[in-house]
């Protein structure tokens, strides 16, 4: 009983802590990780073995961990090293590529191609966010989109926060169709053995349909901020090619780019692990530039990753005493074992919770729980995977703060000089969120239920 009640309540103050935002919350979850280990593991359980299984690193040096994706779909406990080294990789190659320009270069090539014609640049960047962000980290995508938004608004005179608000709604929207486009479907691919196809076939088909509803809203309720824009002289445009900052290096990172897209699709059959890809990628990035090699590395978040690990451990700590267990049979018990229900409890209640805090410690904390569930109720794991995946990536973009790629989107704005306050954002963030939930409850209703 001690136990339990130090780890909900270490758990408890984590999650205070990371909303008020009082100090970086890589620092809040790494006190609380070591909290956990002492007071919980230590004071509470008395268990060495349960530090070590928190902990996790022994299943870095098997082999399943480097060659066996998808083989096994347990869950493991603790640490989920495998999304640490996945997401740091794909930090380098991102690192890598934006250093020579080449997210600059493809927001402008766009912009000629549809001829800087306002409203084609707003449907056509609201595309590209989404299809950017199935590969790579929708917080990346966000910064250069929405600062290549306000460059372009400069050149054509129009306002850039409706297509910003517009972005940052499809970048999450396009994290939630693969494993490796939003840090939370990255921590269930890796915890369930799911593949890049997987998501795809499921949650990308849920996206895919929920994009076509959503380009058609922000089209309708941003229309007359871009319907008297006066055509410019395109000859004044500046050149695609002057984003380019080296073109060697560009080269290189388009095919680095391009083998992590093919090695991510194919990973189920080669059974190379996420982790494996990462640090391959990673590695060859850092390789074809030398030089710029400390450049690179001081550029990747840290922090973030350290955010990972201290949360990893808090959540080991719940899973160790079994309060999970009894947030899965409470959710079962509310349900009364009516499959609906508890399929609408899981997307609806991930989807609000995520609105307002951090959606990555929301799923870690979750997916233990809807493993339970299955395991109690009968009801498949994949189908409480989806609601859960679809809950928490989208329901952080109903608010300002409900995932990060709002946070930089919106601050971005702020420092060019349009400001967005909760009311401005969540006018049209809210209503777009509301479509895309009711379409994924009804989609996993037919195709599941």
């Amino acid at each position: 009983m001690l136990a339990q009640i130090l780890a909900v309540s270490i758990f408890v103050i984590m999650f205070g802590l990371i909303i008020l935002e009082l100090f970086e919350r890589q620092y809040i979850t790494l006190v609380c990780g070591l909290l956990t280990l002492v007071l919980v593991f230590g004071l509470g359980l008395h268990s060495w073995s349960a530090v070590m299984e928190t902990l996790n690193l022994k299943s870095i040096i098997t082999l399943d961990f480097w060659y066996a994706a998808g083989e096994s779909g347990e869950s493991t406990s603790g640490i989920n090293w495998a999304t640490i080294i996945f997401i740091a990789g794909m930090m380098v190659m991102v690192e890598g590529m934006a250093r020579v320009g080449f997210f600059r270069w493809l927001c402008m090539c766009l912009a000629k191609a549809v001829h800087y014609k306002v409203m084609s640049i707003f449907i056509t960047f609201m595309l590209m966010s989404a299809v950017l962000a199935m590969f790579i980290d929708s917080i990346t995508v966000i910064l250069f989109l929405a600062t290549v938004t306000i460059e372009l608004s400069q050149l054509l005179k129009f306002n850039p926060l409706p297509m910003i608000l517009s972005e940052i709604f499809c970048a999450n929207l396009g994290g939630s169709a693969t494993m490796c486009g939003d840090p939370p479907n990255i921590i269930i691919g890796t915890s369930f053995g799911y593949s890049f196809s997987d998501f795809i076939c499921n949650t990308g088909a849920i996206a895919g349909i929920s994009l076509i509803f959503i380009v058609i809203y922000f089209y309708f309720i941003f229309r007359k901020d871009y319907k008297n824009v006066q055509p410019v002289d395109i000859s004044t445009m500046p050149s695609p090619k002057s984003a380019i900052t080296d073109k060697k290096g560009f080269i290189s990172s388009s095919v680095i780019f391009g083998l992590a897209v093919v090695l991510l699709v194919t990973h189920a059959s080669t059974h190379l692990t996420v982790a494996t890809i990462g640090l391959f990628i990673a590695i060859i990035t850092l390789l074809t530039a030398p030089k710029h090699i400390p450049e690179i590395l001081k550029k990747v978040d840290y922090k973030t990753l350290l955010f990972f690990i201290g949360l990893f451990v808090v959540i080991g700590g719940l899973e160790q005493t079994g309060i999970l267990e009894i947030i899965a049979g409470f959710i079962g018990k509310i349900s009364g074992g009516n499959v609906y229900l508890m399929i609408a409890i899981i997307i609806w209640v991930s989807a609000i919770a995520s609105a307002f805090v951090d959606n990555i410690p929301f799923a870690a904390t979750m997916i233990p729980v809807i493993q339970t569930l299955a395991a109690s109720t009968g009801v498949p794991l994949t189908t409480m995977t989806w609601a859960l995946s679809m809950g928490t990536d989208i329901g952080g973009s109903a608010t300002p703060i409900g995932a990060s790629a709002n946070v930089v989107g919106t601050s971005v704005a702020g420092k060019a000089g349009y400001p967005v306050g909760w009311g401005k954002y969540c006018i049209s963030a809210v209503p777009a969120t509301i479509i895309v939930m009711v379409i994924s409850t009804v989609y996993i209703y037919i195709r599941y239920l």
